[in-house]
């Protein structure tokens, strides 16, 4: 399964209000449970707050992939914000977070997750990517953008 196999243009949202880390990740958590049958936003949000004490998932260059095993999942879901204004996210390089790429994946699916999150990694990486995001007009161009640059499985 690939990046562009996961996300959909209805778990998308550019300009999206989020004050802290917090409000970030509950925000996301209303766009994931969209993909998730039999779920809530408040059951994805504590998934992904679990796997947030361990380690922040703030990549660096204003990026987080916020991720988790959860256990409504039957296949992998992803979803994309753009925030309006970065949030300190404890990043690796301590820059604040505008980029948001959330993952959930099935409790049993190691191997899909680990693989996924490696393509996630490799994706924004991409500087020109990076920036072409941050200037996207719209959730049509963002879209345009993550599956066409993410590699199709």
């Amino acid at each position: 399964m690939s990046i562009a196999q996961i996300v959909e243009k209805d778990r998308l949202q550019i300009d999206a209000e989020a004050s802290s880390k917090k409000r970030a990740l509950e925000r996301l958590s209303e766009l994931m449970a969209t993909g998730v049958a039999d779920t809530s936003a408040g059951k994805v949000f504590d998934s992904l707050l679990v796997r947030e004490r361990l380690g922040s998932t703030g990549f660096g260059n204003g990026v987080a992939i916020p991720h988790a095993r959860h256990p409504g999942a039957t296949s992998a879901v992803g979803a994309f914000m753009r925030l309006a204004a970065p949030v300190d996210f404890d990043a690796m390089d301590s820059e604040p977070v505008d980029l948001v790429f959330g993952l959930l994946v099935p409790e049993e699916s190691t191997q899909e997750h680990v693989e996924l999150l490696g393509e996630l990694a490799e994706l924004f990486e991409d500087k020109t990517l990076r920036e072409s995001l941050r200037n996207a007009s719209d959730t049509d161009e963002v879209f345009t953008l993550l599956t066409s640059a993410a590699p199709h499985t």
